[in-house]
Order: C-alpha cells, then structure tokens, then sequence
C-alpha cells in the first residue's frame, strides 16, 4: 500500500467514525423527582438543576399531564393499568373535564437539561404508576423503576407526548390489545438515588 492510499484509507475510516458517533441520540442530564418540593431541595443543595429548573419542568409536567395523560372510560380499567388507587377523573384532575373518564395521578415527573450545562434549558415529563409498581411516562414508551434518582437519558424522552384530551379513551379491549399502557414502548431506564 503506497503512503497516499493509507492516508485516503484514514480518511475514510475517520469519517465512517464521525457519521457514527452523529447517529447516536444526544444524552441529556435528567432526574426525576416525586414532586416539586424535592426537585427545589436538591436544587438548593446544589443539585444540576436549578429552584427554577425544577419550576419550569414541574409546571410543563402538569400542563402535559392535563392534555396528553392516557384516558380510560371506568375506574377499573385505570387501575387494571396503573394500579388501586393510582387514579381520578378526568374531570377532578383537569377541572372540567368528564366525571366518566378516568386519568392515572400524577406520580412524579422527569427535568431534562435539554442545552447542558447548569444553566441550560429544562424540559419536563409526567411520570405515571404502573400495574407492576414502576413508572412511565405519558406516551408509555418508557418505563422507569423508580420516580428518584438521576441519569443520562436520550433527548428523545422529553419529545411532547400525543395529545388524549378530547379523544376517545381506552377501553378494557383497547388497553388489552395493545398489551397494557406503557407496553408498547421499549425503553427500560433505571433511576438510582
């Protein structure tokens, strides 16, 4: 091999690298936390996010929680899902909504810093219970094992979920023939304290 093929060789080889590495989704800092009281804790404690962080992410986890949450037409069926008392009416959680629709709680919520850095901008997630004691998150294409902790997780977590408000919701053969909410995703991401 002459010195010019090795260099086009290298050349080559360190793009096919570059290409690569551009296919990976961006890793984002991210937490979740039960509440907002513990995400302003740790925030003054020095924690990666900052008090207003925590603000911003809890109040776009509840406003995403108002329109996209899944939707279920009977207080069985929720629970079926999310499990015994891990849910309310549609009308109680949104105030004004229908007392016939059925809503999972709000069980914490997921801050991703979306720019890096301390100063970066947050995004936020609803987390819900489910059946088996974990945690996903609105779209149910993640599942959580716990509602604490912190990782890196791909920016793609924090993509706003489908909107359910003001459509049909799942029904017992609906919930079943998709496998139970949170099935269909394939994401499994563990939370350590």
């Amino acid at each position: 091999m002459t010195k010019r093929s090795k260099r086009v060789a290298i050349t080559i080889l360190g793009a096919a690298a570059f290409t690569l590495a551009g296919c990976r989704e961006e890793q984002v800092d991210a937490a979740a936390f039960p509440d907002l009281k513990s995400c302003t804790s740790e925030a003054t404690e020095g924690g990666v996010f900052s008090v207003q962080d925590c603000e911003a992410a809890f109040a776009e986890a509840e406003a995403l929680h108002v329109e996209s949450a899944p939707r279920y037409d009977s207080l069985q069926v929720c629970e079926e899902q999310h499990g015994a008392g891990a849910c309310g009416s549609e009308q109680t959680a949104t105030q004004g909504g229908s007392s016939g629709i059925f809503m999972p709680l709000l069980a914490g919520y997921l801050i991703g810093n979306m720019l890096g850095g301390r100063s970066g901008m947050s995004a936020g997630q609803p987390l819900y219970k489910t059946a088996n004691g974990q945690f996903t998150n609105a779209a149910g294409s993640s599942t959580y094992s716990s509602n604490k902790g912190a990782a890196k997780l791909g920016a793609s977590q924090f993509t706003r979920p489908a909107p359910t408000a003001g459509k049909a919701p799942m029904s017992r053969a609906t919930a079943t023939s998709r496998g139970g909410f949170g099935k269909t995703g394939g994401g499994r991401t563990g939370f350590g304290g």
